[in-house]
């Protein structure tokens, strides 16, 4: 997995929270499956041209709810959801970002479809 970022929502002025890019196969494989606990959020950047069920996601293995966000090539949100173990969901739309978070994100930062999000690396002094 890459260094630690900054997911922040451009539209809303607003940091999301920290997220990690699963930037492997194996890393992308294995996503979030088996964790109990969510430190960072995970962003999967889909390879062009996927489409729909190309961008699409499952459960299966996860031992906890996740809220996903949807991104296009331009970083806008394109669809969100949250999600059980053991589910499958495809978008909306295709999707170039397929973001990873914690239950209950979306609801408390209340990212809304056509919102831009960006990636900011995280900078220790």
């Amino acid at each position: 997995m890459s260094s630690k970022m900054n997911l922040i929502n451009h539209t809303q002025k607003k940091i999301i929270g920290p997220v990690e890019f699963a930037d492997s196969f194996f890393s992308r494989f294995r996503g979030l499956m088996l964790k109990t606990k969510i430190e960072s959020g995970l962003v999967l950047k889909i390879p062009a041209g996927r489409g729909k069920r190309g961008s699409a996601i499952h459960m299966f293995f996860m031992r906890m709810p996740l809220d996903v966000i949807f991104a296009d090539k331009n970083k806008e949100v394109v669809d969100m959801v949250s999600l059980e173990p053991w589910k499958t969901y495809t978008p909306k739309a295709p999707a170039r970002y397929v973001i990873e978070l914690e239950k209950g994100i979306l609801e408390k930062t209340k990212v809304s479809l056509g919102d831009r999000l960006e990636f900011k690396k995280i900078v220790i002094n």
